[in-house]
C-alpha cells in the first residue's frame, strides 16, 4: 500500500472506489463484472407497514 491509500478514481463509474491491489471498483463492481453492481437493500423501501 502507498501514501495515497488503497482506492483511486474509477474509470466507469468516477467515484474515487477503484481498489489498486484488488483491481475492482467498490461502487460499480468496475474489474469484477461487466454488469454494475446493484443491491436491493440499497434502496429504501415504502412498503409494509401502516400509511396515515
Amino acid at each position: 500500500m502507498n501514501k495515497d491509500g488503497p482506492h483511486k478514481m474509477c474509470r466507469r463509474c468516477g467515484k474515487h472506489s477503484y481498489h489498486t491491489s484488488k483491481k475492482t471498483c467498490a461502487t460499480c463492481g468496475f474489474g469484477k463484472t461487466a454488469k454494475l453492481r446493484t443491491y436491493s437493500w440499497q434502496n429504501k423501501h415504502s412498503s409494509g407497514g401502516r400509511k396515515r
